[in-house]
């Protein structure tokens, strides 16, 4: 370094440190947001926010004094987007309505306080954002960056499969809502957590191996993220193993009386279908074997067979009546009428096979 300013002569170096201090001098004076406080700053979604951005303009800072609060482009590319700023005395709201009834300043940006207020957040807000301010010739900014999360949610606490003694129970903690990372841990009322239990504290299950009775209790579950925390409770408790050889043995039961009754309704159904298709076999058979009575062949030939019979003596036909016909003959008059249509049709009959005409005499009662 001494060999650098031993090259130039003395004069023009001590113009360099004059122009030094003179720019120091220039930063130090010139306008400056003083605001302090965190550069990120996390919030849970409905709470509201105070944005500082108070500043201290230098003597020499004599022009007109222009306020912007800007969302800051992550795209470097891109430009900005202005939404809020106070210009010659007139203040001017350029981004959407929603945001605009949320972020407002605090009281008058003129007298050295550009604060804002940032009220309801939502998730959506989360952006950086920037405060500059300038009057010429000075110039300053500060920029903070808003990272709006969501509480989590009260969680459930649940237990899956028994509380038997000696086996392993497991609990189950679950929010619904809430922004990552969600963090969740198990603890008991009173006393130790049990010395088998072990938990997971990203999905919130808690093991307890070997369960005995001094494992009872309840049992408190907190799930917590950067903006909250809730919880829930579950009261654990013990209870003796079941009969399982009895449990298995009533099930096969069970199934073979549901099996028995299934074949059961099987062949009653079986039966029943048999039973109607003998029914409408018989039904046909019968219909089948019916035949009209005047075409009896029995009828003709014990007709032919009775008219076969007459004894022929000179002018006079003679007929041998049995013993049943002398009956049926004193039988009435409906008998003899019967009688009388019965050899009209043998006289028919015999007509028909080129026999001699008979004709029916009521005074003999047979065809003469």
């Amino acid at each position: 370094m001494s060999k650098f300013w031993i090259n130039f002569p003395l004069p023009l170096a001590a113009l360099y440190i004059i122009a030094a201090c003179l720019n120091h001098a220039a930063l130090t004076w010139a306008m400056k947001v003083t605001s302090t406080g965190p550069l990120t700053i996390k919030k849970a979604q409905g709470e509201s926010l105070t944005l500082g951005c108070t500043y201290t303009p230098f003597a020499e800072d004599v022009g007109d004094l222009d306020i912007e609060w800007t969302i800051v482009n992550p795209d470097m590319t891109q430009k900005d987007e202005l939404i809020l700023s106070y210009s010659g005395g007139t203040l001017h709201q350029l981004g959407n309505a929603d945001l605009m009834s949320r972020f407002k300043f605090v009281g008058d940006p003129s007298l050295g306080d550009a604060t804002i207020t940032f009220s309801t957040l939502k998730v959506s807000d989360t952006a950086t954002y920037q405060c500059k301010v300038k009057k010429i010739p000075g110039v300053d900014s500060r920029k903070v960056t808003l990272v709006v999360l969501v509480r989590p949610s009260p969680p459930k606490c649940s237990l899956e499969g028994s509380e038997e003694k000696g086996g392993t129970v497991s609990l189950r903690c679950k929010t619904t809502q809430g922004s990552s990372p969600l963090k969740y841990a198990w603890t008991k009322e009173s006393g130790n957590m049990p010395p088998t239990a072990t938990q997971n504290p990203l999905t919130g299950e808690l093991l307890i191996s070997n369960h005995s009775e001094s494992y009872t209790g309840k049992y408190f579950c907190e799930v917590s993220n950067e903006v909250g925390a809730e919880r829930c409770t579950y009261s654990l408790q013990a209870y003796n193993p079941t009969n399982k050889v009895g449990v298995i043995v009533g099930a096969v039961i069970g199934v073979l009386l549901l099996l028995l009754l299934l074949l059961l309704l099987i062949w009653l159904l079986i039966c029943c279908c048999n039973k109607r298709r003998y029914e409408k076999e018989v039904a046909n058979e019968i219909r089948e074997d019916t035949r009209a009575p005047e075409s009896r062949p029995g009828s003709r030939t014990s007709s032919f067979r009775s008219v076969m019979n007459y004894h022929v003596h000179p002018g006079i036909y003679y007929s041998s009546v049995k013993k049943a016909d002398v009956t049926r003959a004193g039988s009435g008059r409906s008998s003899a009428h019967t009688e009388r249509s019965r050899a009209q049709r043998e006289a028919s009959m015999l007509a028909s096979d080129h026999r001699p005409q008979l004709t029916y005499d009521s005074k003999y009662g047979y065809p003469v």
